[in-house]
């Protein structure tokens, strides 16, 4: 106590606690009495206001530093890995004695033309994991858009030889081609090569187009893509499996003069769109062009008013307002024109109607030309016609002179589509080939030949399956179905057509609203009546990519599981070819909503509730896309063109 005691009173005449020698502050060992010494040191001696300002911005320059350093230091280490990756990527790799297949080399010719079959490719005897692919099934995918990579994603590798033909090297992310056409994102951010999703499978590539099919002998014949347009041959290749996910082609509705439209679906199209806005600003920002002129290279004429036609004119706008006004003349902007023409009475009518009301009034306060209720009656090389029915009901015809046209109403069926559908005489479909409830093409070999995507449709009609569903519930064989039977064939229709379900609720009324003379009992001309109608009511799925993914993603997870099992089929007496229904249920779509670009604002349709907005759902709109992205490279493309965007605008040069 002594000894602490004549610690504290010394410690009361010393100078401040820094300043202590380090033998007097090393005594004080007790942390208890170094807080109060602390106190009251500090309170007997208030620190100036320089000396506070001192004290703060040496703290500001130490943090400053350890940030500019850390900063330094991260920078020198992603050098360095940059470096250390060269160093390794750039080094020369020697490929000799690789095997080729003699086969591969010299197909044999067959098939009905007498054409060269490829059972073998040049890189199947590449190495040991490629000779015991060849042995495996040939799963042979036309087609490299969504619907394709969703099957590439769920097989598991070394299941199938799997071969992808497409015309193109590389999938693209469609959504986005509006904002690609105008230079918001680059084409080169929304493209993956086809190449390298196929390469966890192992897969092949063959540039081609898909031209016949030879279902008997189980061929697919394809045109070769020439790099100079001369030179195309055709060969057959042999599958075991058949996809076909070539998509579709715009529906022309009889109205001639398309060939001077432009469409949307591929990077060509955006392409050739970018360079045909910035020749027409370019042109008209001339001295020497007419005011006339002027006018209609600055017109730009939208046909039709869904998603692509809606988010293509919102860019046109966004380029004018945010970019063009800054570097062209400002009466070029002042002479900027933008029409949608649409043939009902909305545009976005699949849409809820607060989401087609929000998109009208954006138009309408953006000074969007929105021409409703109308339809084109011709396309020349510098006008578009329409008519329209006037209050009265006369029609009225109306013209407006324009040099860029975009033609985005509806979908036809793609040659190779129509090619495979007219080979079947069941199938009558106009738009697609049609498919049963598992993605099989009806009328082709069971379990042999798939289609998805746009290139499909599936089969709606329940009065097709009378018979069938009849002999499987009239357990007495009387031609009478009473309830209890009616039962069991509700539960057989929702197998077969699970998009019948929401129609198949009620199941006691339908059964009582169609039994007219109230025997308990549906004779077959009442059971006709009932499905006939169950069939008209049932919508077909919409030609999306959401619908198109998900059926890919569903027919590759299935394959995968019939490639597991084969053992275990083939035990119980069944071949590959029909074990769908023993691995799998029937393909069910699942809507995650839909979402569309108008401008600065984007629109969400989620079904039961809909969300609209200004620059928050456009981020939303943006995040969706963005993790919808193939690959980690083109997210990171992707953020890197929206950040450009934002900073420095878009590309205005013509390319």
């Amino acid at each position: 106590m002594f000894r602490v005691a004549s610690i504290a009173k010394r410690t009361v005449h010393a100078p401040p606690l820094y300043r202590l020698p380090p033998a007097s502050y090393s005594r004080v060992s007790y942390s208890g009495l170094r807080r109060p010494l602390l106190a009251r040191t500090y309170a007997t001696t208030p620190e100036s206001a320089s000396s506070k300002f001192i004290r703060r911005g040496r703290t500001l320059v130490k943090y400053t530093f350890y940030l500019v350093g850390s900063s330094v230091v991260g920078c020198v280490l992603l050098t360095g890995a940059i470096f250390l990756h060269d160093a390794f990527t750039y080094t020369d790799r020697h490929i000799e004695g690789v095997p080729v297949a003699p086969r591969a080399l010299q197909p044999e010719r067959g098939g009905p033309k007498n054409l060269p079959i490829l059972s073998t490719l040049l890189s199947d005897w590449e190495d040991d994991e490629n000779r015991g692919l060849v042995q495996k099934p040939h799963l042979v995918i036309v087609g490299g858009g969504w619907g394709a990579v969703g099957v590439l994603d769920k097989l598991n590798p070394g299941d199938y030889h799997v071969t992808i033909v497409s015309p193109e090297t590389y999938t693209t992310f469609t959504p986005l081609l509006p904002s690609a056409a105008v230079g918001t994102v680059s084409v080169r951010s929304l493209v993956e090569p086809l190449r390298k999703i196929a390469a966890r499978l192992r897969g092949h590539l063959i540039n081609a187009r898909a031209v016949d099919l030879v279902m008997s002998e189980r061929l697919l014949e394809v045109e070769t893509i020439s790099p100079n347009g001369v030179g195309k041959q055709h060969m057959y290749i042999p599958y075991d499996k058949l996809i076909i996910a070539v998509g579709s082609t715009s529906s022309t509705h009889g109205v001639p003069g398309l060939q001077h439209c432009f469409q949307l679906k591929t990077v060509s199209d955006a392409q050739a769109i970018r360079k045909r806005i910035i020749d027409n600003f370019e042109a008209a920002s001339l001295p020497t062009t007419t005011p006339e002129e002027r006018r209609k290279l600055l017109s730009f004429v939208v046909c039709g008013g869904g998603p692509t036609g809606v988010e293509t004119a919102a860019e046109i706008y966004d380029l004018c307002q945010e970019d063009l006004m800054n570097y062209f003349p400002k009466i070029c902007r002042e002479e900027v024109s933008i029409h949608v023409i649409q043939s009902r009475s909305h545009i976005l009518n699949t849409y809820s109607e607060a989401i087609s009301r929000y998109a009208e009034d954006k138009f309408a306060r953006d000074q969007i030309d929105l021409i409703t209720s109308a339809r084109v009656a011709s396309v020349d090389q510098d006008k578009v016609t329409y008519t329209r029915r006037s209050p009265d009901g006369k029609v009225e015809t109306y013209e407006i002179p324009t040099n860029f046209v975009l033609w985005s109403t509806g979908i036809a069926m793609n040659p190779f589509t129509k090619r495979v559908s007219e080979q079947l005489p069941n199938q009558v479909h106009k738009r697609a080939i049609e498919v049963d409830a598992h993605l099989r093409v009806k009328g082709a070999p069971l379990g042999t030949v798939y289609a998805i995507g746009d290139a499909s449709t599936i089969e709606t009609s329940v009065v097709s399956y009378l018979l069938e569903l009849v002999d499987e519930a009239d357990k007495n064989k009387d031609g009478r179905i009473d309830y209890d039977e009616w039962e069991v064939m509700v539960s057989q229709i929702k197998k077969r057509i699970p998009m019948a379900e929401d129609q198949l609720m009620k199941v006691r009324e339908l059964f009582d609203l169609y039994d007219s003379d109230s025997d308990n009992a549906l004779t077959l001309n009442e059971l006709a009546v009932l499905l006939q109608e169950i069939g008209n009511k049932i919508t077909a799925l919409p030609a999306t990519a959401q619908v198109a993914s998900q059926q890919g993603k569903y027919l590759g997870k299935k394959l995968s599981q019939i490639a597991e099992r084969r053992s275990v089929l083939e035990a119980n007496g069944l071949a590959m070819d029909e074990g769908d229904e023993a691995v799998a249920g029937p393909f069910r779509y699942r809507h995650l909503g839909s979402l569309a670009y108008i401008g600065n604002a984007a629109v969400f349709d989620l079904g039961r509730f809909s969300f609209m907005g200004g620059l928050v759902a456009m981020y939303a709109w943006r995040s969706v896309y963005w993790s919808e992205q193939v690959s980690m490279r083109t997210r990171a493309l992707l953020m890197i063109d929206w950040v450009v965007r934002g900073i420095w605008g878009r590309d205005l040069s013509r390319l």
